[in-house]
Order: C-alpha cells, then structure tokens, then sequence
C-alpha cells in the first residue's frame, strides 16, 4: 500500500503542532473536496467557487495576518504546508489562494490605511469578496517598470488609464491591486468592482491553468478615490507582494510534484506487465527513486526557507532559488509520471496531464525561471546581466 504522505526523511516530525494541523486540514480538504471534482472544472475551464466559502472557513486566506483582521495569524511556514497541499489537488486553486493572500491582502495590509485594512480584510479572509493583482501588461511582463498604466491627479483623488493581462482572480475580483506610473514612480491602487470604466473580460482558450479564471483589465478613465491609494512607491511595492506570492509558489509546486508521484507509484505497483508489476523494473524505479529524491530536496529548501522567513532573516534571492529549482523539477516529475502511466497518463483519470500542463504556467509567471537564474546570477557574482 502506497505510503501517505510523501515525507522520506521525516520532516513533519518537526512540525509544530499548529503546522501540523494546517498541513492535515488541508490535505483533507484537497482529498475529499477538490480532487474529487477538480478534473469537470478542468475540463470545463471553470473555477470551483464553491470551494472558496470552505477554503475560507480553514483561513486559509491571509492566513499569517493577524486575526483582529478575521486572519489566521499563523506562520509562514505553516502557510507553505497550506499551498503545498492546495496544489497538490490543483494549480489553480492554490493560485487563487495565493493572489487573495499574497498579491491582495499583503499590500492592504502592508501599505493601506487602517480604514482600509478594516474595511476589506475581513471580507477577503472571509471570502465574501474576492481580490486580484494588476502587474503584467500586454507588452510588459518581466519588465514591470515599462510599464503604460498612468494616473493623474484630479480633485479629490487619481484618473486612471491602461491595461493589465493575465490577471489571476481578474473577472471574479471585488477589489483589484493595480500598479500604475504617477508622477514618474509606481505607486499602488485600490480599484473597486463597479467603478466608472473599469472591466474585467475573462481570457478564453488556455490549455494551461483550466480550472482557474485570467483575465484582462481595462482602465479607462476610472476615477480613483485618494484613500485608495497605497502608501509605497517604486517597485519596491509590487515586487514585495511577489516575494510573498512566489514563497508559496515554491511550496506548491513540491506539492503538484508530490501528486504526480503518488500516482506513479501507486500505478507502478497495480500495472501489470510481463507478469509482474512495472514497479519491479530497474528503469521504472530508477524513475520513481529520482522522483523522490527531487521531492524531498525540494522539500528541505522550502522548510529552510520557511525558517528563514519566520525568523525574519530572509531575502528574496533565496525565494528566487526555490521557485526556480522547485517548479523546474515539479515538470520533470510531471514528465517522468507520463511515461511511468504509458497511454494511461493522458487520460482524465489521473492527474498527469493536468498537472504538467499547469506548471508550464507556474513556470513562467511571477518570474520566469530564466529571469530567476538571472537575479541569482547577479546575487552570487555581482554583476547585472539583465542588461
């Protein structure tokens, strides 16, 4: 019988008992509400919403916020657990957790006002409202500070102008974070569902992210409230948030290589082939030994990394690293787990394709792997190549 969970060098053991809880919570809740009906909405291109109201109720949105916001108040190593899990069951669920409480939560509270902490905290811990994250544009990806959005000044607040794509949470959102020039340097506003020419259509025709909703956004002329305007400027601003995102990125990505793993191992085991299971062969264990050796070195850097960031002595290089290393083996998983199932693993039945189809995604948002290997490059030899 297949072994649960994948942990070969026992680091759960040195779980607190609160991370602990989160990591078996949530990895109930993947087994017995998001697997079971993952791979209809995958199919479909739809998101679950249904499941929004019950990752709410485990707080798993802004879990490490403080709770006089509705929050979790957890670790950040607990909230790696929480996306590990969550992609363990699917990309596009743990990226929906990770836009509300990282891309949207963080910047509320990081840089809003109190009164705006108050009023939009609590109903996106409580999953009533439902946040995105404007960065990317049409022509700049990872060169942010390209960027066209623009506001200016008019009386009583900011006029708004551009376009943001491929936007997580986009067409669903309540509350936008959207990153535009003013006055020469990026600053960070809050665009609220309704406002004077703002929209939000929903990008068709993925073969990557199904089961997730992207979208454009479309500003024009909309007219921004002062008080919802963020207290950062430069990129400093949104580059934060995408420390916070990409941390739990790399925990989930182990996560989706864990389910590939899972479900190689259990088919090796049940194949039959030659008159003895596939799992018996020196090639297929040779696949399923580098599967979990990746996993489980995956899984150091992240607990390490998780330290780092609890302890306060982390840097985002180091987040850098993960993310690279981690989703990059996460799609060799994927790959070997394909030819570990044969024909089998194109079919719907298991999560093959599906993953490895969603990490071609996860591998190039929210930095590139190449654009990561550059910002470690820089790190480690003190010389900017980006130019």
């Amino acid at each position: 019988m297949a072994f649960q969970p994948v942990d070969y060098y026992n680091i759960y053991e040195q779980l607190t008992s609160e991370e602990k809880l989160v990591r078996e919570s949530v990895a109930d809740f993947v087994d017995n509400e998001v697997l079971p009906v993952i791979e209809h909405h995958y199919q479909a291109g739809t998101f679950p919403m249904d499941l929004v109201g019950k990752m709410a109720e485990l707080g798993l949105f802004g879990i490490t916020l403080p709770q006089e916001y509705g929050c979790a108040g957890a670790n950040y190593v607990s909230y790696g657990l929480a996306m590990q899990e969550l992609e363990r069951g699917d990309s596009g669920v743990r990226s929906f957790a990770s836009v509300q409480s990282s891309l949207v939560m963080f910047p509320i509270y990081t840089y809003g006002t109190e009164e705006i902490r108050k009023k939009w905290l609590p109903k996106l811990a409580a999953g009533s409202a439902i946040g995105c994250f404007g960065l990317t544009e049409p022509d700049f990806g990872s060169n942010p500070s390209g960027m066209i959005t623009n506001a200016k000044d008019i009386d009583g607040g900011y006029l708004l102008n551009g376009a943001k794509m491929w936007i997580t949470n986009g067409s669903l959102a309540d509350v936008a974070v959207v990153w535009a020039k003013y006055e020469g340097e990026v600053h960070g506003f809050l665009v609220e569902k309704g406002m004077k020419g703002f929209s939000a259509p929903e990008m068709k025709g993925k073969h990557s992210l199904r089961a997730s909703v992207t979208s454009e956004l479309i500003f024009q002329d909309v007219e921004i409230p002062k008080e919802n305007k963020l207290d950062v400027k430069g990129l400093k601003g949104p580059l934060s948030c995408l420390t916070q995102a990409r941390y739990g990125i790399a925990w989930g990505a182990i996560g989706s290589a864990i389910g590939t793993y899972q479900s190689s191992l259990d088919y090796a085991k049940s194949r039959i082939q030659f008159e003895k299971p596939i799992a018996g062969f020196q090639l297929v264990q040779e696949k399923l030994v580098w599967m979990l050796n990746e996993i489980t070195k995956g899984q150091l850097i992240c607990m390490q990394l998780g330290h780092l960031k609890d302890s306060g002595k982390m840097n985002p290089n180091q987040v850098s690293l993960a993310k690279r290393n981690n989703v990059d083996i996460a799609i060799q998983c994927a790959r070997i787990a394909r030819d570990i199932h044969g024909a089998n693993g194109i079919l719907d039945e298991y999560p093959i394709m599906r993953h490895s189809a969603n990490l071609e995604s996860v591998r190039t948002y929210e930095g590139t792997h190449d654009i990561h290997t550059l910002i470690l490059g820089a790190d480690i030899t003190g010389i900017q190549a980006f130019k």
